[in-house]
């Protein structure tokens, strides 16, 4: 099992080859693609910040340290998840992590609600509109370096489906 920086440097430089790719195919226009943007910061935030070994968050690992003080938060979700278990899944394990990541967001924004309800005050959150397609462009970027991570750790596609198999 490669170590985080293992990690980060394979997926550091599959990054680095893609951008090249992209930039063989459609010159200097690739950085204006807004496609492009979603997918790298989705893919980067995957590496750095929500890696599969976020299930390892109570013995320190990089991806805990980067949040700072708020890797604390991550610590419940190492509970909830064993190591190599549902989190260092395909489909799942990544998806635990977004799920995770959307609860504690729901419950700063309940928390920030009720304080300014008790303050006599109104607050409201109003994102920007985005596109579909640069939410999707995150999303493939978010998954491809949780993808590259699982192979790095030899964890193949098929490690889900082999759970469910009955021995014969």
């Amino acid at each position: 099992m490669p170590s985080g920086r293992a990690h980060e440097a394979i997926n550091l430089t599959v990054l680095g080859a893609l951008a090249l790719l992209g930039l063989r195919a459609k010159g200097p226009a690739l950085w204006e693609d807004p496609w492009v943007l979603s997918f790298a910061l989705g893919y980067l935030g995957g590496t750095f910040l929500l890696t599969p070994d976020l299930d390892l968050a109570e013995r320190g690992v990089r991806a805990s340290r980067r949040w700072g003080v708020l890797g604390l938060l991550w610590r419940p979700y190492g509970w909830l998840f064993r190591h190599r278990g549902l989190s260092h899944t395909w489909v799942l394990g990544p998806l635990t992590r977004l799920g995770y990541l959307a609860l504690l967001l729901a419950l700063l924004y309940g928390l920030l609600q009720g304080v300014s309800s008790l303050l006599g005050s109104t607050w409201s959150l109003a994102l920007p509109p985005w596109p579909k397609e640069a939410l999707w462009a995150a999303l493939l970027g978010y998954y491809l370096s949780q993808w590259l991570h699982l192979l790095a750790d030899g964890i193949l596609p098929d490690h889900d489906l082999r759970r469910f198999r009955r021995p014969r």
